[in-house]
């Protein structure tokens, strides 16, 4: 017989999500079957698995050592399991052993590679990290090391998670930058953080902003709306006209000049809605490509200040969060403002570039 306590960083969750987890070699047939029979009880009571886990419930599984490893579970000196990693043990095939050593290597190295970025928020629930241009958000291929790995070896070398706890819950970044894009990322520390902000993201309370440079003057804000669809094979993305083709997803993009020069012009883009190239996309659609952007914009134009700024990537910046107002155990983000400072470029391109060598 085991015990597992429900730590908080793994409450809020459905009982048979986290048995999945726990359990992962498991089938559903398995669990529901032993959910049926009580060999799987929730605070000494039968269960149906779609309860939503509290902290501090223990679920009792009244199941041999051999058919918890059998499906890669957890076998706690004691027989109590308390999500933290204390007096727990993790039993695991050499296999499993050593696909858990080489994902932890994978964490360590992403934290050393990119050292201690810069943190703008955190607390117990969520952090919001400065991300620099030619990180990855997420990784594209198993060899990759991104932003999510840092995050999980960032909290590692913190001692806030463990690898027992990294069995049942991984921390997660919650929205997505560009490789080439820098700025403020959202990161749930726990399942409640990363179910709070991923909320806040779908109803589009959190607003979002980017500085960046475009093409051309641009004297007063406006907004575009319009349709995108996306194409997997090229990576780029197209406007439609109308929500006619079901691959289409409405997009929403708001702007304003900051600083005009000659002959290009800083904005601040509110991305309202968060679909892939949509800040590109739309401000190329009208004539106005981001600097730097290859995909989009201008080969001519993009030339001449990579020769003289070495800028090879679209300048796009998340610059700036705004939280809307909430109460509760949520009251510490309640109307909070978190900005991250523009990369050193664009200081440049203000001071120099934007005036000197502009195009005629």
């Amino acid at each position: 017989m085991i015990k597992i306590r429900i730590s908080e960083k793994d409450a809020g969750q459905r009982m048979d999500k986290y048995l999945h987890k726990y359990l992962a070699k498991s089938t559903s047939g398995f669990l529901y079957k032993m959910l049926r029979k009580k060999n799987i009880t929730l605070n000494g009571k039968k269960a149906a698995g779609n309860e939503m886990l509290q902290k501090e419930d223990e679920i009792t599984l009244f199941l041999s050592d051999e058919t918890i490893l059998k499906f890669g579970g957890i076998v706690p000196d004691g027989g109590i399991y308390d999500g933290n990693g204390i007096n727990s043990s993790l039993q695991k095939s050499p296999r499993e052993e050593q696909r858990m050593e080489s994902k932890s290597e994978q964490y360590k190295k992403a934290y050393e590679t990119y050292g201690r970025l810069e943190i703008i928020f955190e607390n117990e629930h969520i952090l919001v990290v400065n991300k620099p241009s030619g990180m990855l958000t997420q990784k594209a291929s198993s060899k990759d090391l991104s932003l999510n790995e840092w995050l999980i070896g960032y909290l590692l070398e913190k001692g806030e998670v463990t690898q027992i706890t990294l069995h049942t819950f991984k921390p997660s970044v919650c929205n997505r930058l560009d490789r080439n894009t820098s700025g403020l990322v959202l990161c749930g520390k726990t399942l409640a953080g990363s179910q709070k902000i991923s909320a806040l993201l779908k109803d589009r309370t959190l607003r979002k902003y980017y500085c960046l440079y475009v093409k051309g003057v641009i004297t007063k804000g406006a907004q575009i709306e319009g349709y995108l669809k996306k194409d997997g094979q090229s990576n780029r993305v197209m406007l439609c006209k109308d929500a006619e083709d079901e691959d289409a997803s409405y997009i929403k993009t708001v702007y304003k000049p900051l600083k005009n020069y000659r002959n290009m012009t800083m904005l601040e883009v509110e991305l309202v809605t968060g679909k892939t190239h949509q800040i590109r996309i739309h401000l190329a659609s009208i004539g106005h490509p981001v600097l730097g952007d290859y995909k989009y914009g201008y080969l001519e134009f993009n030339d001449r200040y990579k020769k003289k700024y070495g800028i090879t990537t679209q300048l796009l910046h998340a610059s700036r969060l705004e939280f809307p107002q909430m109460e509760g155990e949520w009251a510490d983000l309640s109307g909070l403002v978190l900005t991250a400072p523009n990369p050193e470029i664009f200081q440049v391109l203000d001071e120099n570039a934007a005036q000197k060598w502009g195009e005629d």
